[in-house]
């Protein structure tokens, strides 16, 4: 069941949001070659509760990290730890913040230095192809037309997308229905209606969609092919006036939408 949102249970998640917001910033201006990823792990956590919140991922599951830190070929899902960052590298960030019982959730990919021109228009597309599913994200639209807007975008660009890895639902839980995959056809699945709220997060990459598990940590999601990957996310609350950033900061910005 999909769980729809009152104006005041909005507003929660919004501010929720910034406190996800002002740590991708802070996400964004500590990465450069030489940090590791452990080292923005407890500045990501040192953020988010010094404004009051809880790192929603840590103990998630057992998930033993604030963020998810996941390198190049790795899509999501890493665990911050020794790797340290190098020049060239791209770096999926994911942030979840739980704030007074509800819960914003949103990522982005960073480049490393003086990174590939092919793989900063991985980025580029894989951001792009957000955009076009938030606008998507309109009443009366059906949840289909999300993940039709992330595949044309992506598609047309020459990039995969993962299709074993989803969106979702989004509020006093990380995980609620329903679940939003990344490609399929328009006008499929549940009538979009004001008051749902998803976390939109495309995956993609730039070889194939195949993906695996390490069964070593049990939670990093790599390539099969080695190639790079890309992901994107905020989430978004749908109202009448059209589609509603909740993960944005208080001036309305976020890393996520600023130039890749």
């Amino acid at each position: 069941m999909i769980v729809r949102k009152s104006s005041r249970e909005l507003a929660k998640m919004a501010a929720a949001g910034e406190v996800v917001a002002e740590t991708l910033a802070a996400m964004r201006d500590a990465v450069r070659p030489g940090v590791t990823t452990a080292e923005l792990d407890r500045l990501a956590e040192r953020t988010i509760r010094r404004r009051g919140g809880i790192p929603t991922f840590k103990g998630y599951r057992g998930f033993p990290g604030s963020i998810c830190a996941s390198p190049n070929d790795m899509i999501v899902h890493g665990i911050p730890g020794a790797y340290t960052l190098a020049d060239g590298d791209v770096l999926s960030v994911d942030v979840g913040v739980t704030l007074r019982g509800f819960v914003a959730d949103s990522a982005v990919t960073l480049p490393i230095g003086n990174v590939d021109p092919e793989r900063l228009r991985l980025l580029e597309t894989c951001q792009s192809s957000l955009f076009a599913a938030i606008e998507a994200t309109r009443v009366g639209n059906h949840l289909s037309d999300i993940g039709h807007a992330v595949q044309t975008v992506v598609e047309d660009a020459g990039f995969s997308v993962v299709r074993a890895l989803v969106g979702h639902g989004v509020g006093r839980s990380m995980h609620e229905d329903p679940q939003i995959p990344n490609y399929g056809p328009p006008g499929r699945g549940p009538e979009l209606k004001e008051g749902m709220v998803f976390a939109i997060e495309p995956m993609i990459t730039a070889g194939s969609h195949d993906i695996f598990l390490d069964s070593d940590d049990g939670w990093s999601i790599y390539t099969v092919d080695g190639s790079m990957a890309a992901h994107f996310e905020h989430t978004v609350a749908i109202t009448a006036d059209g589609p509603l950033v909740l993960t944005l900061g208080p001036d309305g910005t976020s890393v996520v939408d600023r130039p890749v």
